[in-house]
């Protein structure tokens, strides 16, 4: 697509889902740094991913992870994030904090503990229907640490049958993205640890089950865009959880560690039609914001989301079908790295400015005072995070 006012079109209809987890404190293991001003409410959470979109214009929704985010009132949350001129997103759910999940959860040998995991997943489905979601996100920690410990083909079983129990519950117009990870915390084996098994998974049960590709959650050295190719070509990508890792799942800003790589997965979700509204793919961050501003990592991290998509919208892609055929290797090659050396930042500040933004969302947000407000008013109670 050369067509630069092509690439604009296509860059204004853009929409990237932030996590509500992102705006509040988080950390490692070891220690969890409190920063000021961070949420103390899941009200708040959707007031700071509010100034996101406001400074992009391209973010938005905001994803829920229960119980971190539990209300009395879905339907009032709801309405609170329209007011803000933001909408809720996805509902992620938590299986794996409980003393219960030990074991795990729907894969636990115990059939109290199957059953209380199912009721939890069941309880999201709920959520959505008073939120108006449509992605139901379910990522499973089970596993186990020791050969022996417990029967992989059961576990394999009980996974299926709690999956199959979701499914039947879910509406029309919602769906279930199953998310996987190679491993941690079970370290010997994961009941969900790559795309395949997620895929298997959602082949047996219908449309409405989808992989979700988290870019941190594969061995180092995986090609994450060929499984992004294979599942779009099978139509059974829902999503992804950007993100960017060195080692293992470090969940920091997407494109921070390798953006050629984010370049590559784009390319394949343009490519296969995944970038089209009709293809359903949900782009979504899942981040943890440690030692740098929350909000302005979010933001930071969208832009970089649209860098890597203008580039891949500018491959000139009959330039580089004609190289493919013909066999030259290094002209496609050399058409693929013209597209990724475009420095498109230009070209994203002129369209800012078009969508009555500023250009540099960054200097922007810094300069409205609203970090400054917010560390005023919230700086009594506690806040809300992940038992942070």
């Amino acid at each position: 697509m050369n067509d630069t006012s092509a690439v604009k079109d296509a860059l204004r209809r853009q929409q990237i889902e932030t996590p509500s987890w992102a705006y509040g404190n988080s950390g490692t293991r070891f220690k969890v740094f409190a920063q000021r001003g961070v949420p103390r409410t899941p009200q708040e959470k959707i007031d700071d991913a509010a100034q996101v979109h406001r400074f992009t214009g391209v973010a938005p929704s905001v994803a829920l992870h229960i119980p971190w985010d539990r209300v009395d009132d879905y339907a009032a949350l709801a309405a609170h994030a329209k007011e803000r001129g933001v909408r809720i997103g996805a509902v992620n759910t938590n299986v794996f904090q409980d003393d219960d999940y030990m074991l795990g959860s729907v894969t636990n040998p115990d059939p109290a503990v199957r059953r209380k995991a199912l009721d939890h997943l069941l309880e999201a489905v709920d959520i959505m229907d008073r939120t108006g979601s449509r992605d139901l996100k379910l990522w499973f920690s089970d596993g186990t640490n020791y050969p022996g410990q417990d029967d992989i083909r059961d576990r394999q079983d009980r996974m299926a049958e709690a999956l199959a129990a979701v499914y039947e519950r879910l509406g029309a117009g919602q769906r279930f993205l199953l998310e996987y990870k190679l491993f941690e915390p079970a370290f010997y084996t994961t009941d969900v640890p790559d795309w395949g098994t997620s895929y298997a998974h959602c082949l047996k049960l219908g449309p409405k089950a989808q992989v979700v590709v988290d870019t941190g959650h594969h061995a180092p050295g995986t090609n994450i865009e060929f499984i992004v190719a294979f599942l779009l070509r099978e139509g059974k990508l829902g999503g992804f959880d950007f993100n960017s890792r060195f080692y293992a799942d470090d969940d920091l800003m997407v494109g921070a560690a390798d953006p050629f790589q984010l370049f590559r997965i784009m390319y394949e979700v343009v490519r296969g039609g995944g970038y089209d509204a009709a293809a359903g793919v949900a782009f979504m961050l899942d981040q943890c914001h440690n030692v740098e501003p929350k909000i302005q990592g979010q933001i930071r991290s969208v832009m970089n989301v649209q860098e890597a998509t203008a580039k891949a919208l500018l491959v000139d892609a009959d330039a580089l079908r004609a190289a493919q055929r013909s066999g030259d290797v290094l002209e496609a090659n050399a058409v693929f790295m013209d597209a990724y050396n475009t420095d498109v930042r230009p070209l994203l500040a002129e369209l800012r400015e078009e969508m009555g933004l500023h250009p540099d969302p960054v200097a922007a947000y810094k300069a409205s005072g609203y970090y400054e407000r917010v560390v005023e008013e919230r700086k009594d109670g506690r806040a809300a995070g992940w038992g942070a």
